[in-house]
């Protein structure tokens, strides 16, 4: 309990420092996509990032070519990445079949597709627990010996690479969403961000919590309240598509600075 009461302090004053950031660049007259590339050209520790303006249409997804936001890891990131080289990534999870294709683009090319990089992801299983982490308050159950629900895969011509997973479940103040880490071939990093979920009555979120073994909705975190998430989705939402009985498949584009 001591463990998840400071966990979420931390989340508190990591949403703090950053809004006040916001606050005193917007006091500068920066606006926009500026707020957003300041703390992220911090992020990526560069003095040759670019990050170009970005447009909204009128359902609130981005339109344009800027760098996708930068979030925190987590308390769960992959230990050891390139021991996971895998796109099936199930390993001995059960729950709605899951795939996962993800784009990555580069912002200094026109947000053109970038091969060649490397792409981790991780996210809990339908109970809502990681793999190499546990016995501890913040995860009551020890998975620290396994490894499910963790993957690399490098990027293809098209800036694709593909993961065949479960449908992910969710956790305590929380909303559904899959970790992504990206790399150049170099290993160095270029953005650690996350993937929200579409949410709505007839979601994929809750088809999904009303299955076998799913933890249903009750207590559930919704984006709009959620730590990481409650400052906007725009260029961190997916788009989900399929069926419970068929599976559901996720696409999403990344844009980097590369």
């Amino acid at each position: 309990m001591e463990t998840d009461i400071f966990y979420h302090i931390n989340l508190k004053a990591h949403i703090m420092k950053t809004i006040n950031r916001k606050d005193f660049l917007k006091s500068l007259g920066l606006a926009g996509v500026t707020a957003v590339a300041a703390p992220l050209l911090i992020h990526c520790g560069s003095d040759d990032d670019v990050i170009t303006s970005s447009t909204t249409d009128s359902s609130g997804t981005s339109t344009g070519c800027s760098v996708t936001n930068s979030e925190t890891e987590g308390p769960f990131p992959t230990k050891t990445p390139s021991s996971l080289v895998q796109s099936n990534i199930v390993s001995d999870r059960t729950g709605v079949p899951f795939t996962i294709t993800l784009t990555i683009q580069n912002v200094n090319a026109s947000c053109a597709n970038l091969q060649g990089v490397l792409v981790d992801i991780w996210h809990c299983d339908k109970e809502g627990n990681y793999s190499e982490y546990g016995g501890t308050g913040m995860q009551v159950t020890n998975y620290t010996s396994v490894h499910f629900l963790r993957g690399r895969q490098t990027t293809d011509t098209n800036g694709q690479v593909n993961f065949t997973s479960i449908f992910p479940g969710w956790y305590n103040g929380r909303a559904t969403h899959i970790h992504v880490h990206v790399y150049n071939a170099s290993g160095q990093s270029l953005l650690v961000t996350q993937i929200a979920f579409p949410e709505g009555s007839s979601s994929a979120v809750v088809l999904v919590a009303a299955s076998t073994g799913y933890r249903g909705m009750t207590g559930y975190t919704y984006n709009a309240n959620d730590n990481v998430f409650s400052d906007g989705t725009s260029n961190e939402m997916s788009s989900i598509s399929g069926s419970v009985s068929g599976g559901f498949a996720l696409t999403h584009t990344i844009k980097v600075s590369a």
